[in-house]
């Protein structure tokens, strides 16, 4: 990220934005609590539509637009990743399942080892 965009301020009115945002958000928690008996699809519908509006005015903030900037930019990554191919992932994946069992099995032989060791110091007559 660079300098000036760390630097800018969203001033008061990206505070009563964001003020707004949450009195929504939670408006939905508080009408989900009180409208219990209304059908679940409408309170489900209904709180889809808030969250919806919440999220087009938080987009109107500066850290809104910074933060659609960056999923923007995030997703121009994710295509450029070379994926691996459906072989390579399961060879890899193998190779990490032997490995586990591996080191859980000479964990084991350690952990028997040492139990042999304390056991005998331990039921010595000293």
């Amino acid at each position: 990220m660079n300098a000036s965009t760390e630097n800018q301020s969203g001033g008061s009115l990206d505070t009563l934005k964001w003020g707004l945002v949450f009195l929504i958000l939670a408006g939905i928690v508080v009408a989900n609590y009180m409208y219990g008996e209304v059908s679940v699809l409408i309170r489900a519908v209904a709180a889809v539509v808030a969250v919806v509006v919440a999220g087009l005015i938080a987009s109107q903030t500066e850290k809104g637009r910074t933060a659609i900037v960056f999923a923007k930019e995030s997703r121009t990554e994710v295509r450029k990743v070379v994926w691996p191919t459906r072989e390579e992932a399961l060879k890899t994946t193998g190779l990490v399942i032997v490995a586990t069992v591996f080191m859980a099995f000479l964990l084991w032989i350690f952990d028997t080892v040492l139990y042999w060791i304390v056991n005998y110091i331990t039921s010595l007559q000293v």
